[in-house]
């Protein structure tokens, strides 16, 4: 028999039904309940959340289910609060002294007594501690335990995010004084059990603004065998820096390490996750520098697949500092100065050239995903303002280095997986039911030809997206493709890399910056010698990584009781910490780029909507590679339905529609620096600015097309055909009125005469106003 107070949803307690998890607060004052056991969401209104903060843990009783069965729950229990400083700005209002959080989603302010407020004064950045939490009939009250300093300090948008994310930004002085007995320079007994690779001319290729580098490249041409058992192809040696020689588990180098999980790139700064000692030096590919390294040396053929490989510990000396830009100069002209000044090295770029083009065409039988995207780059001024935002332009020497990182990443997958050993792979799966049939739809809806299968391949993904690429609407088909999938995550168990069509794939090329490389440095060592890397008991003293959308709940490291699930803890820690990471970098640039259009304010610009919601337009603009929303009530004084398959909004009277891709003119109208948002007013979508067929603001009467109809002339803009329909309305009313006036002649004649009386009376004052003053 059927439980009447089951939930709908098959997921969750049921009606009346108790949770447990962590509350996630909305700036609105409601709040969501993100239950422990990775189910339904339960809402929260702001009456419940009143006695409570973003970030406690709960006990909620489930009291009802809206109309699609989604839970609302009343909080039974506080079961933690969450203990942290709270970054905010100190305020005094009205002879208060209190705390407005940075972070919105807290949902109150924090009362500060007079002798709470420790030196800082009204405006500062400050850290407040809670001394009492909040309750149903009270704000909650702390002091003041950190002053960051003024907001427009430079730097102060790093300061806060740090704070706000929670990201480990000061080393213990344990981990700086190991640090500070490392040697300066390699030892004797460093070298021992290692190859010799110092004549090998390998090479770093980096960005110009890169301090530290892990990885080394160097490929030259091999042959080996006759008759059938020859091979033809190229020797590719990937030299990445030995970290784990000198980070050892359970010592306070490794225990920091793990803490941050990954370093954090900020706008002119870098959160490294080991100190500067390790990172830019001894672990550093520095140019003519003896530095230990792992290799994997490699045998790849004419057709682009790794014949065969091995990993082992070598010693190497780079030989060369490269940038891309200098590199991808060199492969455009080997007889210009660029080449001239590295003559020598010139025939080894080529050759890494040439295994890069085989590696590409594999890629492509592989069926890769790969989608070009503007990748942007943020140029700050001495006081760390923006100064200008430009693309970040991909070349030969980008995809180089990149393909070489996988093709070194994949054998580490290979040699870890066939010796049955655990490990941390880079895990990215495929869409979702849900979204595989939110993606199937809105290609139908398109009329597009291809669409996916229900066990979609990567290849299927490829295939759309370089069969839409010269579409109006190439931009929001791809758009919607990348939405469709999941995110990369690190686990233990290996489910294959979708996007890169990799039936395994781990991380290996980065130990500097990324924790889980470290891990996978120390397996490959491990099995090298024949012994296996068992974790550290103490890397399951971390907190329960949060649960996503979409995903089920993390594992629990309290309930880790065998080597597998140890593995699945120390990749949700790594995972999640990324996530963090990735946010406070997000955070800041949000900061700069709202301090850089408020400058701008009341001036217009030429941008591309990139989003489509129920609420507005995301458009980014063209020049300064900004991206503000145009809320919906700025689109005119008509009604617009979103339309969730089509992503776009379309006018219920004029049948105008905004979909991504359209091209708008618009006016930066506000900017919130505390809430992270630019706010534009569509101005108008000109001539210029406008995309043909879909991708643009049409006006459309019947069902629209897939394709941009045949033009004859050039097509209203959005405003011109608003202007129209308001003309039109007023001649309708006009000719209302002549027909009211023919059917009832005294009736209008006596309408006529009070609306002259009234504008005659209006009038009067201003005729009689110079008699006055003479």
């Amino acid at each position: 028999m059927k439980n009447p107070n089951a939930s709908p949803t098959g997921e969750g307690a049921g009606l009346l039904g108790e949770v447990e998890g962590t509350l996630q607060g909305h700036r609105d004052g409601h709040g969501f309940l993100i239950p422990d056991d990775g189910t339904t969401d339960v809402y929260l209104s702001s009456q419940e959340t009143h006695a409570v903060m973003h970030g406690d843990r709960l006990r909620v009783r489930i009291v009802r289910l809206d109309k699609r069965g989604r839970p609302e729950g009343k909080v039974l229990e506080i079961l933690e609060r969450k203990k942290r400083p709270l970054i905010g700005r100190l305020l005094l209002e009205s002879g208060i002294w209190l705390v407005a959080p940075e972070d919105r989603r807290m949902g109150q302010d924090i009362l500060v007594p007079k002798n709470g407020i420790a030196n800082a004064t009204a405006g500062q950045v400050v850290a407040v501690e809670l001394t009492e939490p909040p309750s149903l009939y009270s704000q909650p009250v702390g002091r003041v335990v950190e002053v960051l300093g003024e907001i427009d300090d430079p730097g102060m948008e790093i300061e806060i995010a740090v704070r706000k994310y929670d990201v480990p930004h000061r080393f213990s002085p344990d981990t700086l004084a190991q640090s500070a007995k490392l040697p300066e320079k390699l030892r004797a007994a460093d070298l021992k059990h290692r190859v010799d690779l110092r004549d090998v001319a390998l090479v770093t290729i980096d960005g110009e603004d890169a301090r530290d580098f892990d990885d080394a490249v160097y490929c030259e041409p091999f042959k080996q065998g006759r008759g059938k058992k020859a091979f033809e192809g190229w020797r590719l040696l990937v030299a990445i820096a030995d970290v784990s020689h000198y980070v050892k588990p359970g010592e306070p180098l490794d225990t920091d390490a793990y803490e941050r999980a990954t370093s954090v790139y900020f706008p002119r700064r870098v959160i490294p996750m080991l100190p500067e000692k390790l990172s830019n030096g001894l672990c550093s590919l520095n140019p003519y520098e003896d530095r230990l390294s792992m290799v994997c040396d490699m045998l790849v053929s004419t057709d682009g697949t790794v014949s065969a490989y091995q990993f082992y510990p070598a010693v190497i000396s780079s030989h060369a500092r490269f940038t891309y830009t200098e590199v991808a100069a060199i492969l455009a002209n080997t007889h210009g100065p660029e080449a001239a000044k590295r003559r020598a090295l010139v025939p080894h770029l080529l050759h890494l050239h040439e295994v890069y083009r085989a590696l590409l065409a594999e890629r492509g039988r592989r069926g890769a995903i790969d989608f070009e995207t503007t990748e942007t780059q943020i140029v700050c001024d001495d006081n760390g303002r923006i100064e200008k935002i430009i693309p970040r332009t991909r070349n030969d020497a980008h995809r180089l280095i990149e393909e070489a990182m996988l093709a070194a990443n994949t054998c580490s997958a290979d040699f870890i997986q066939s010796s049955k050993h655990h490990s941390l792979y880079r895990v990215h799966e495929g869409p979702t039911p849900e979204k595989r049939t939110t993606l199937q739809n809105y290609l139908r809806s398109l009329g597009i030809g291809m669409g996916i299968s229900d066990d979609p391949t990567p290849r299927e993904f490829q295939q759309i997206a370089q069969a839409t690429k010269d579409r109006p609407d190439a931009q929001q088909i791809h758009t919607m493709l990348l939405r469709s999938m999941q995110q990369a995550i690190y686990t233990g168990t290996n489910s294959g890399h979708f996007g890169l069509a990799y039936p395994a794939y781990t991380h290996f090329t980065s130990p500097i910056r990324r924790y889980p490389d470290l891990l996978v440095h120390r397996v490959i060592k491990c099995l090298l010698t024949g012994k296996r890397y068992t974790l550290d008991a103490s890397k399951m003293n971390v907190p329960q990584a949060p649960k996503r959308p979409g995903r089920a709940a993390p594992p629990n490291p309290a309930e880790a009781r065998n080597e597998a699930e140890r593995w699945e803890v120390v990749g949700a820690h790594c995972s999640a910490n990324e996530r963090r990471a990735d946010e406070a970098s997000r955070d800041v640039e949000a900061w700069l780029k709202c301090r850089y259009m408020r400058d701008r304010l009341g001036e217009e610009f030429a941008g591309t909507v990139s989003a489509v919601t129920s609420f507005g337009l995301f458009v980014q603009l063209d020049a300064l590679y900004v991206e503000g929303l145009v809320h919906i009530t700025e689109l005119g004084g008509e009604y617009y339905r979103f339309d969730d398959v089509r992503q776009e909004l379309r006018g219920e009277r004029t049948g105008i529609r905004y979909a991504t891709g359209a091209r708008v003119q618009v006016q930066v109208s506000r900017v919130d620096l505390d809430g992270r948002r630019i706010d534009f007013r569509l101005v108008r979508d000109t001539d210029e600015a406008r995309a043909p067929g879909r991708g643009g603001a049409t006006k459309t009467s019947g069902k629209p097309s897939g394709r941009a109809p045949a033009k004859k002339r050039a097509p209203k803009t959005a405003v011109e055909t608003l202007d129209e329909v308001r003309q039109t309305d007023r001649d309708v009313k006009q000719s209302r009125k002549a027909v009211v006036a023919s059917l009832h002649p005294v009736k209008a004649a006596q309408q006529a005469a009070k609306r002259a009386a009234s504008k005659a009376a209006k009038k009067a004052p201003a005729k009689a106003a110079p008699r006055k003053r003479r």
